[in-house]
């Protein structure tokens, strides 16, 4: 048994994180907060309220509480990983009860020079530097596109539902690229199941890659599924790899429903960089030898014809 800190987790990978490891009672979850804990709520795992910029006090919480192993969960964005996450590693390294990190990352492999699209990218990388530097054994999460931005809400997430390159409710897609290069989609519980299962492995990959992946498909064969488990014919359009790189996106009916949080412009910038990631190869995340797929055979995570079939089904 090791004791756990979730950094971020009230967000949304957080939140999963730690429901699934409340399933479990070989290690305890403790939860990191910017907020005071609300005395009204019952929280599924201690937790604590923390300040960042304090290394020497994140320093001391992590050996009162004898953290063995740090998971952060933050958002991509500047100050969480400028700040937080930086003095969370630093803490991480100077605590004598800490030996793994996990990075923020619950994504696709991020390209460095992907910096010039995604600024904020640039505090990941930064990070991940920190963390070759310390003494602490890591690993980043690499798991793809969430499949459940393709579910309805009925599907259990806590990520609010978006639309991105299918909009299966209105029968639409606007496909990046020419819709044959292999995605990789995983759920989130997936995710943060075989996250759990591996905090029980000796060792993490030299690698410092955690890889999942939940099911590995083309969006032309995603769509050709939709259609088929829907019963409905789709309207397809595909945006070129020069649209994409404009920062430009073929607009779905889904997306002007977060239009009200996310500009159409600026959702638009930030959509085309993920999609042309994917249309580029980037968005596969390689399943076999030392994947955690590979070293718990015994999850079976959520396909996307299994979603389509009980969410979708016609």
């Amino acid at each position: 048994m090791v004791n756990v800190a979730i950094a971020g987790g009230t967000g949304a990978v957080g939140r999963t994180l730690i429901e699934v490891l409340a399933t479990q009672t070989k290690h305890q979850a403790f939860i990191l907060s910017r907020k005071a804990p609300n005395p009204e709520e019952a929280p599924l795992a201690p937790t604590f309220e923390v300040d960042y910029t304090n290394v020497d006090a994140l320093k001391t919480f992590l050996e009162e509480h004898d953290i063995h192993t740090v998971i952060s969960a933050f958002g991509i964005t500047a100050t969480s990983l400028a700040t937080s996450q930086l003095n969370l590693i630093k803490a991480a390294d100077l605590s004598s009860a800490t030996k793994r990190f996990i990075p923020s990352s619950f994504a696709m492999r991020y390209p460095e020079d992907g910096v010039a699209l995604l600024p904020p990218l640039e505090h990941y990388f930064t990070s991940l530097r920190a963390l070759s530097n310390t003494n602490l054994e890591y690993a980043a999460v690499h798991n793809g596109t969430f499949l459940e931005y393709f579910a309805p809400p009925a599907l259990k997430s806590h990520h609010p539902h978006s639309t991105i390159v299918l909009d299966i409710a209105h029968a639409a897609a606007a496909i990046p690229g020419d819709g044959n290069t292999p995605v990789t989609f995983t759920y989130t519980f997936d995710v943060a199941r075989y996250v759990v299962a591996a905090l029980d492995l000796p060792t993490w990959p030299a690698d410092h890659e955690l890889r999942i992946v939940g099911d590995e498909l083309t969006f032309n064969e995603f769509v050709r599924l939709a259609e088929e488990i829907k019963g409905e014919k789709f309207s397809v359009v595909y945006d070129d790899v020069e649209k994409l790189g404009r920062s430009e996106i073929s607009e779905l009916p889904g997306h002007k429903a977060s239009y009200a949080q996310f500009p159409k412009e600026r959702l638009q910038w930030f959509l085309s960089i993920f999609e042309l990631w994917m249309a580029t190869g980037l968005g596969k995340v390689e399943g076999g030898k030392g994947s955690l797929n590979e070293l718990f055979p015994e999850i079976k995570p959520l396909t996307a014809r299994e979603m389509l079939e009980k969410y979708w089904k016609a």
